[in-house]
């Protein structure tokens, strides 16, 4: 069996383009809906960062509750209180994520900051070590996200309520568009 190493195979394989061919509609659809969720978002960015905070809570509760099931069903005594451990703190920041919303935005905002720093940073370090020929973008990209984490922990807290509602629009906004770009290319696609 031999895997490609290519992630994206449409570009290049014109059997897959040719069974989306015809979806083409729903595509740009899709696409459309996703990217008016993140016009929504970017209007209602309190009520945007308010949901991402929800949401992130849900996550962290479920992944405490397998970290749980994962001791109990552990065979090692010391893995069996880490994991229970592990579990109950995800549940509890869950739980306070969910009764203290604002407070939560503050604390993943500031966390999404520090987080862009160091991704940033590190995106510099690795484009300086690149070929002259393809160092340019990347260290671009460290740059773009070393200013985005400056301003975000420079402007916190006062921040906290817009920016997560800020970057989940953006998100959404550029994911919908890409799949409307997508699904119109599809349709003026050779089969």
């Amino acid at each position: 069996m031999t895997y490609s190493l290519d992630p994206i195979p449409f570009p290049h394989d014109p059997v897959a383009l040719k069974r989306l061919r015809h979806r083409w509609g729903w595509i740009v659809f899709f696409g459309a809906v996703v990217a008016f969720f993140g016009l929504a978002a970017l209007v209602l960015t309190v009520s945007a960062t308010i949901a991402s905070v929800f949401m992130i809570a849900i996550f962290m509760i479920v992944a405490g509750g397998g970290e749980i099931a994962m001791g109990i069903s552990s065979r090692d005594w010391g893995h069996f209180f880490l994991w229970i451990i592990a579990g109950l703190f995800y549940i509890v920041a869950g739980a306070f994520a969910l009764a203290q919303p604002f407070v939560a935005a503050a604390v993943f905002t500031l966390a999404l900051g520090i987080a862009m720093l160091a991704t940033g940073l590190l995106r510099i370090y690795f484009g300086l070590r690149l070929a002259k020929g393809l160092r340019g973008l990347v260290i671009l990209a460290g740059v773009v996200t070393f200013v985005v984490g400056v301003l975000i922990v420079a402007s916190w807290p006062l921040n906290s309520l817009f920016i997560l509602g800020i970057l989940l629009g953006l998100d959404l906004l550029f994911w919908g568009v890409g799949w409307m770009v997508f699904g119109l290319r599809l349709r003026t696609a050779t089969a």
